[in-house]
């Protein structure tokens, strides 16, 4: 595809959104409630009963982030909508906890994931922030539930998982939900302006991107064992497992690059702490992404690197361009070094020409490494572009131009 757009023009990632959205509303509505959570590609609904915590969670984000940007009305009934189900129906009204996976109304999964809280104080967030009133004390009460139950104080890190009845804890330890809950903390102080939120991210950035790292090669590797030891064998033989892959993960280095820049401008002449380790890290982890994890031959950034750096798994996922793009965003503008635009120009123009559908709307979920799509499952449970027109938002903050309300 020749005839790109200017991906620097704030007007171009707003229509990119919105055109996105256009994908998922009205259609992604049950009026029975909550949303609908898996879609082909042309927007029709193959599974009408199964409902994800993660997209039940992400809709709440999507609809409040569209609301707050185009002012929309129907938005914010959709966001509102997406909000009754998740504290309703997802909502253990005994135990506190939030069910994985429904059927309908009925618990198939109810094991709790930190992932999932991170996503529950996250959509919380964002509701607020949307003027949806309801959810500024569920900020809290979110918070303090992942305090009694995930918060391992010596770890300075959330365990990952517990059974329903929260009687056993996993022996597991990730990163991936610290990460999201690092993510979901920086929403919550922006929604609510309370300190403790913003600590508790920096804390979370620290340990997972410091110490955690300095334990393997300085880099950000997935899986760990009770005492947050690096577990180099967890999921070897599942490398493609949608919540806890094997591997290095170019896309989440990104990620958090993405996220050390965004926590040091909240915490500028906010916190007491050191902040001059936040942006080199950023740095270095997005250039270890990018020189390793991009495909010279047919572009895009691959999905998992070895223990030893080398592409293990080539596959080319919609989440890992788009937070890709949003960290060099973030970089550029932070550093003044112009390479990283180029990169932002090489990662939209890779995912406009392959991962977008500029017919139906959306992007694609996954591609094989030449390019090839392996299924027509737009979006199964988890994906709901939450990324992608995260993303667009995010970068819109750094061309200069604040939509938020």
């Amino acid at each position: 595809m020749t005839n790109l757009p200017d991906f620097r023009n704030p007007s171009v990632l707003l229509e990119h959104a919105q055109h996105t959205m256009r994908f998922y509303h009205p259609r992604a509505i049950d009026p029975a409630g909550g949303m609908y959570h898996f879609f082909k590609d042309d927007g029709s609904v193959y599974d009408m009963q199964q409902r994800h915590l993660v997209s039940s969670t992400r809709f709440v984000f999507t609809y409040s982030m569209a609301y707050r940007h185009f002012k929309d009305e129907a938005y914010l009934k959709g966001a509102e909508h997406a909000l009754r189900f998740l504290r309703e129906v997802h909502r253990d009204r005994v135990g506190g906890g939030y069910a994985w996976l429904l059927d309908g109304a009925q618990v198939i999964d109810g094991t709790q994931h930190a992932y999932g809280q991170a996503f529950v104080l996250l959509a919380y967030a964002h509701a607020t922030m949307a003027g949806l009133e309801q959810a500024r004390p569920w900020i809290a009460e979110t918070f303090e539930l992942m305090e009694q139950r995930f918060w391992e104080p010596q770890a300075g890190l959330y365990a990952d998982e517990a059974s329903r009845d929260w009687s056993v804890l996993s022996s597991y330890r990730g990163q991936n939900a610290n990460m999201h809950a690092c993510e979901a903390l920086l929403a919550a102080h922006q929604a609510t302006g309370e300190l403790r939120y913003l600590e508790r991210a920096y804390t979370v950035a620290y340990n997972i991107t410091q110490r955690q790292a300095q334990r393997c090669g300085g880099l950000i590797w997935e899986h760990y064992d009770e005492q947050w030891q690096p577990d180099w064998k967890f999921n070897i033989h599942d490398p493609e497992n949608l919540f806890r892959p094997w591997g290095y993960q170019p896309g989440h280095f990104t990620e958090w690059a993405k996220l050390l820049v965004q926590l040091e401008a909240r915490a500028n002449s906010v916190l007491a702490q050191p902040l001059d380790w936040l942006v080199p890290t950023a740095e270095r982890l997005f250039r270890v992404a990018l020189e390793k994890g991009w495909d010279p031959e047919h572009g895009g950034v691959c999905y998992s690197l070895a223990p030893e750096l080398h592409v293990c798994d080539g596959h080319k996922y919609f989440w890992v361009q788009a937070e890709s793009a949003a960290a060099a965003a973030l970089l550029a503008q932070r550093t003044g070094n112009s390479e990283y635009w180029d990169w932002y120009q090489r990662l939209w123009a890779y995912s406009w020409t392959y991962l977008v559908d500029h017919q139906y709307g959306a992007w694609y979920r996954i591609l094989d490494q030449q390019n090839r799509k392996l299924s027509d499952d737009k979006s199964p449970a988890g994906k709901v572009d939450y990324h992608t027109m995260g993303a667009c938002y995010d970068i819109l903050t750094v061309l200069g131009k604040d939509y938020h309300a």
